[in-house]
């Protein structure tokens, strides 16, 4: 999946789009070193594609290169992030 970032000054979105349609994860940035995902909207049409854990392991991945933790409220990050111990060097649960 293509994932694009989107971000402004005080967080952004990571965006994908899948047969036409988009789905997203959006965040607020703290500071330098600390988002806050706090929402992830996948359409109907694209549920059980994995299409929202595509987006959960991105933000983990820009996460690592980006030298940055996560705060997860978002519901599905934060179940997402119970799920893999190895994302917990980034998320803060």
């Amino acid at each position: 999946m293509d994932i694009r970032n989107e971000n402004s000054a005080s967080g952004g979105r990571y965006v994908v789009t899948v047969d036409g349609h988009e789905a997203e994860m959006t965040f607020s940035r703290t500071s330098a070193k600390l988002i806050i995902v706090d929402h992830t909207g996948v359409p109907d049409a694209l549920r059980g594609k994995g299409v929202g854990q595509a987006l959960a392991l991105h933000a983990v991945e820009e996460a690592r290169r980006g030298g940055w933790k996560i705060i997860p409220l978002c519901p599905f990050f934060k179940a997402q992030a119970q799920r893999h111990d190895d994302w917990h060097d980034v998320v803060n649960l």
